[in-house]
């Protein structure tokens, strides 16, 4: 009973953070320019808001729960598979707190200080740039 609630909980999980990264793709891509600075930074807090209130927690529910299966069922711990993949696991928490939550966020919070006062474009074109990157890298793992 407990090894298919841990597995209901990681499929869920994991469902949870691919339908983020694809909802975080898919705004980023129809994201207004930064010129249209009120459409801009709406688009930017509600990017952020599914980064924080979706995504970190699916990953955090693949992860623990992938844990707690290895704990709960014992041929887990001699299988090098499960440790390649909680390594894998791993770099993707890291890489999702790193490379997409955090500049989400730290691009949201730019853009609305935008809206009150000046700041530097090249700002946002970097948080963005790497936005991409992190998003595609960490579908790729």
């Amino acid at each position: 009973m407990l090894k298919r609630i841990l597995k209901s909980l990681h499929v869920l999980g994991a469902a949870g953070m691919i339908g983020a990264l694809s909802a975080h793709l898919i705004l980023l891509s129809v994201t207004p320019p930064p010129s249209d600075l009120n459409d801009y930074a709406l688009m930017r807090a509600g990017i952020a808001a599914i980064a924080q209130w979706l995504l970190l927690p699916s990953v955090a529910i693949v992860l623990i729960s992938g844990l707690l299966a290895m704990a709960a069922h014992r041929p887990f711990i001699y299988a090098r598979w499960v440790w390649f993949k909680l390594g894998l696991g791993i770099v993707v928490f890291e890489g999702t707190l790193i490379g997409v939550q955090g500049p989400a966020v730290r691009a949201a919070e730019v853009s609305a200080i935008a809206l009150t006062s000046q700041v530097d474009q090249r700002i946002i074109d970097e948080l963005v740039r790497r936005e991409w990157g992190s998003l595609w890298v960490i579908l790729g793992v």
